[in-house]
């Protein structure tokens, strides 16, 4: 415990002196030229919304605006986050790593313990592992990579990432709206939030009855429709929804429970349709203002969901959170004249992806380094394919902690000495444990999932 803490220590006081200047920009292959016509950039990050809660895979949710966005551009069918809860997904979302690399494993409290705290620890997590209560100011954010390319970038609802000198206006956002200290609401119904962060500077108008999903987009279309800067932009929209506390939209909620639906997960489903809603409105804002053809839209959410993910098992809570249902999500982009209509691609990409698919749409040229875990999606965009690769997991909160995919194959690992091994796309559900059946798939995972261990999980 003594050599613990003094790990700790060292590697807080390394952090803090890191987090004073930002590193000099990496070097890359990407031109600065100006590339003609930029197209504006839309990303919408969902919050604990499950691969299966979406109208084209299960008729219990209406979510038309999905379906057609679907049908617009491209599906990722086997798409993935990392380290799959609230915090490191957001992480490795605007850097392109995998956040254990940076030491951040689990989500960042809100708990007065921990407000002024560097480090947590979960009192379950069997190893007791640190996690990181802050994203370090010297990590490149794809608003900073985005703004050399002359963006001007966005950031509305949910950020996660650290309190006070960690907000996103320290981490290459120009503009700000609806972002606080807490990792949901106490709820979506006016007053939104608990004390603290001062939630209320941006909520000060609103009023009894006011809904937050609507509120926060509600920003995000006066930004489209008054946006009048000869910049492109990108708005980063990270809702709170469909994080609980599960409190669905009134009209929508009605409509669910004399359709059957009973308790929270009623509220679920009003919420899906709320946050539905709220992708159709953006949409509809940017056909308004003329700029539809020429704005790359993503969809994308940051975890499974915490109710039923079936055919998927696992979900967002239960100790199976590396399973398909915890760990794949929702992830959609259309991109007027690059993504062809209503394809699909089974290829399994993660969220790290995105940092360097956005550079290459704002800069036009491939962007290649190699302290990022990321690939750029573009190929896939275009309809081509990318070379095949595995893709690593990492949790710290109970037995289960880590794992790898590889093509259609997934190998789970808990601290227990428990090992899965599943052919995801014979057993979408993940029932038959191949594990012991011997499979030389096993064996080369098991040495591939260790070295990555010893390279990319920081010992303590």
């Amino acid at each position: 415990m003594q050599l613990k803490h003094i790990f700790i220590t060292a590697t807080l006081m390394l952090g803090l002196f890191a987090c004073k200047t930002k590193p000099e920009k990496e070097s890359t292959d990407v031109s600065k030229s100006e590339t003609p016509n930029k197209p504006n950039i839309v990303m919408l990050f969902v919050d604990d919304y499950g691969w299966a809660d979406i109208g084209y895979r299960n008729d219990v949710f209406s979510t038309p605006n999905l379906d057609q966005l679907k049908k617009d551009g491209l599906d990722f069918n086997r798409a993935y986050i990392p380290t799959p809860t609230c915090s490191p997904s957001r992480l490795s979302l605007l850097t392109g790593k995998e956040a254990v690399r940076l030491e951040m494993s689990r989500h960042i409290p809100t708990e007065k313990d921990f407000i002024n705290a560097d480090y947590n620890v979960w009192p379950t997590d069997p190893v007791k592992r640190p996690s990181r209560n802050y994203l370090p100011l010297n990590e490149v954010t794809y608003a900073e990579k985005l703004k050399e390319y002359g963006y001007y970038n966005h950031f509305i609802g949910k950020w996660h990432l650290g309190n006070g000198e960690y907000y996103p206006h320290n981490q290459g956002f120009d503009s700000v709206f609806g972002a606080t200290d807490f990792g949901h609401p106490k709820s979506y119904y006016f007053p939104f939030f608990k004390d603290g962060g001062d939630p209320k500077r941006y909520f000060e108008k609103n009023k009894k009855g006011d809904y937050l999903t609507d509120v926060l987009t509600d920003n995000a279309v006066d930004f489209i429709s008054t946006y009048n800067k000869a910049q492109p932009f990108m708005l980063s929209f990270w809702y709170y929804s469909v994080h609980g506390p599960s409190v669905g939209r009134k009209d929508l909620l009605k409509k669910y429970q004399e359709a059957g639906l009973k308790g929270k997960y009623a509220h679920h489903a009003a919420m899906v349709e709320a946050m539905d809603e709220s992708v159709g409105r953006i949409r509809k804002a940017l056909n308004d203002k003329g700029i539809s053809d020429n704005t790359v839209f993503i969809v994308l959410s940051d975890q499974g969901g915490a109710y039923t993910n079936a055919p998927l098992s696992g979900g967002k809570k239960g100790g199976n959170t590396l399973g398909e249902g915890g760990a794949r999500v929702p992830f959609m982009v259309y991109y007027p004249g690059v993504t062809k209509a209503n394809t699909v691609t089974d290829t399994p990409v993660q969220s790290i992806d995105v940092f360097p698919t956005l550079v290459e749409i704002a800069s036009g040229n491939t962007y290649n380094n190699k302290d990022i875990q990321g690939i750029s999606l573009m190929p896939l965009l275009k309809g081509g394919q990318i070379a095949p690769r595995n893709l690593y997991f990492f949790r710290s909160y109970e037995d289960q902690y880590a794992a790898v995919i590889s093509g259609d194959w997934k190998l789970i690992k808990y601290h227990s000495g428990k090992l899965q091994l599943f052919n995801i796309t014979n057993d979408i559900s993940e029932k038959n444990n191949l594990i012991g059946t011997n499979l030389e798939i096993e064996t080369r995972l098991k040495t591939e999932l260790a070295a990555w261990e010893k390279e990319a999980v920081p010992e303590y």
